[in-house]
């Protein structure tokens, strides 16, 4: 498979994605709605499902929105020239893999926080609730961040041997 192939099939999955991201983030503000309007006990859980739904539109939609003028610019500079596209390829893509592992301390943060919510809080309503909804929240970011963790690892070593000979 080609560098430009690889290239748009990680991109073609990123804006997948990113557009995964902003459909959890409505449903999740739906979900939400639903709950403060029906007067459920869980409506506690809407504190951390907007909280964490606004970051899933910010990050989802800016990644949906520029990732075909990346593309586009990517594939201009691995065509005219593929060393200047790998060194920074590589320097971006290393910046990138470090925040997955911020992000993995922070979503297990809240997810243990949304544990230790549910068990100590059994009997008051709301942080239980808001327990229920971080657990929710941050494992589903957790999971999309190990998916996307993973496809980056794979198209980093890609670029790391862009006009390597076999």
């Amino acid at each position: 498979m080609s560098m430009q192939s690889q290239l748009l099939r990680y991109f073609t999955e990123e804006k997948v994605e990113s557009a995964l991201f902003v459909g959890v983030g409505v449903v999740a503000i739906a979900v939400s709605v639903w709950l403060w309007r029906t007067g459920s006990g869980y409506r506690g859980m809407a504190y951390p499902l907007i909280g964490v739904a606004l970051i899933q539109l910010v990050v989802g939609g800016t990644v949906f929105l520029r990732t075909d003028g990346q593309v586009a610019a990517l594939t201009a500079q691995l065509a005219s020239d593929p060393a200047a596209y790998q060194a920074a390829e590589v320097a971006r893509m290393e910046v990138v893999m470090r925040s997955f592992a911020l992000y993995k301390v922070i979503e297990l943060a809240l997810f243990a926080v949304g544990v230790a919510l549910t068990y100590v809080f059994r009997q008051k309503e709301t942080l239980y609730a808001v327990g229920v909804g971080l657990v929710v929240q941050s494992s589903l970011m957790l999971v999309a961040d190990l998916f996307a963790e993973r496809r980056g690892d794979i198209y980093l070593e890609q670029v790391r041997v862009v006009g390597e000979k076999p």
